[in-house]
């Protein structure tokens, strides 16, 4: 469906592609970006225009989120392809990855298949399928990964689940690599991992939780990364949350393997005593950490170590979460929050804002040969403005997810989104 012509005069641009911050104006036509003009606004556009007054607000490229998670299919009281989109929308999230670990699993193309489908009918955000590693994401045999790829999945994971057999992610890499596709893979020693609530350490200790060891994601890390090295695979780490986990990491790439990290939005803003009196909706998976490993991931996020932030986005309904806490579900919601969240490290000053807006935008739509993630010319009108500086109060029952599980609720943020735009198509307006 054609969509009006629209220009975003007076914004100030956020374009980590190409390192510009700076005054600026976007033309948008046909749904991609027609011009980007840099310094000043354009020169006289004719009446077919819509013409938006950014007021000096932030204009960038939408949010790119690789890791969410929807009920659909199998468990859509949880979530909605429909629900976790108009989260997305109103989050400046304009693409997310939907995991495979749905009912039935997504391990072969007709599953593929159907979320795109489901998708362009919504007509939303870009929705993309991650592929299951192997069938029923049990980690014994190796799904259709070709077929899968070929149907249009970027990405193959098990998601929260461990492929524990070396022999079985050996042949899943090397396979993975005669098409030319990633593998995502969450490290955690299962062993180590089963039964967990919590991090080991004096906290749980003292609450008398389950807990895990951190050493525990290092040991299944350096296995990934020796089968890595001798495969030549492209690899995720899924949601690296661990101080020694990051020396494993760098090492690796200081070798030039290629592998690139993801890690969460929860566990760069949350640690372990934000667990409390036992508040259910803190329970993550992995576990919140210790202080010196936030503090540890937020400097490798700023050094580039870690290239892409993640929302996690995990929905579970209030009857999964009000429950003792060794009992609940893990997990939280993510879409909306992720912005607003992500900015708090600018306003702390901790990393610069082009290098964060990056971690959202431009390295996962490179990550996954993606078009979005940029301001150029020729480029999908993927667009969100925002108010960077705008005070809000994370209020969990308005947020637009059919679950409510949100660790931010009650956090004091700054950052609002105004508008976002996909394919030139408004999708949320405040």
């Amino acid at each position: 469906m054609a969509t009006r012509p629209t220009a975003f005069l007076g914004a100030r641009l956020l374009d980590p592609a190409s390192g510009y911050d700076g005054p600026g104006a976007v033309i948008v036509t046909d749904g991609v970006i027609a011009d980007v003009v840099k310094g000043a606004d354009p020169g006289a556009l004719s009446a077919d225009f819509e013409l938006i007054d950014a007021g000096g607000k932030a204009l960038l490229p939408g949010l790119v989120d690789i890791r969410v998670k929807t009920g659909e299919p199998g468990a859509e009281p949880k979530e909605t392809l429909k629900s976790a989109g108009l989260a997305a929308a109103a989050g400046g999230v304009t693409s997310i990855v939907v995991q495979p670990d749905t009912n039935p699993v997504a391990d072969d193309p007709a599953v593929v298949d159907f979320i795109l489908r489901r998708a362009r009918d919504i007509e939303l955000v870009h929705v993309y399928p991650a592929g299951a590693a192997t069938k029923g994401a049990l980690g014994e045999r190796m799904a259709e990964i070709g077929l899968m790829h070929d149907a249009g999945c970027v990405y193959i994971t098990d998601a929260d689940r461990p492929i524990t057999n070396s022999k079985v992610l050996q042949r899943v890499l090397a396979y993975a690599k005669a098409f030319g596709v990633l593998v995502a893979h969450r490290p955690a020693d299962p062993w180590l991992s089963a039964g967990a609530a919590a991090t080991s350490g004096e906290f749980a200790g003292r609450m008398g939780l389950p807990s895990v060891p951190a050493i525990a994601e290092k040991i299944m890390l350096e296995r990934d990364l020796a089968l890595v090295e001798v495969t030549g695979a492209r690899l995720i780490v899924d949601q690296i949350t661990t101080a020694a986990a990051l020396e494993s990491l760098k090492r690796a790439q200081d070798k030039g393997l290629p592998v690139v990290a993801t890690t969460s939005i929860n566990h760069l803003s949350f640690n372990e005593v934000d667990i409390g009196d036992y508040r259910t909706f803190c329970k993550l998976d992995p576990p919140l950490r210790a202080e010196d490993d936030r503090q540890a991931l937020i400097d490798a996020v700023a050094s580039g170590q870690i290239g892409v932030v993640v929302s996690a986005h995990a929905p579970a309904p209030a009857e999964d979460k009000r429950l003792p806490y060794n009992e609940a579900a893990p997990g939280a919601i993510g879409l909306q929050t992720l912005l607003p969240a992500l900015l708090a490290f600018h306003h702390e000053g901790r990393i610069p804002l082009l290098d964060l807006i990056r971690t959202v935008t431009y390295a996962p739509a490179e990550l996954l040969g993606l078009p979005a993630g940029r301001l150029a010319k020729a480029a999908p009108a993927d667009l969100v403005l925002c108010d960077l500086n705008a005070p809000l109060v994370i209020d969990a029952d308005k947020l637009l997810s059919k679950s409510k599980n949100s660790p931010f609720d009650g956090r004091r943020l700054q950052g609002k989104v105004l508008h976002t735009l996909v394919d030139g198509r408004t999708v949320y307006r405040a």
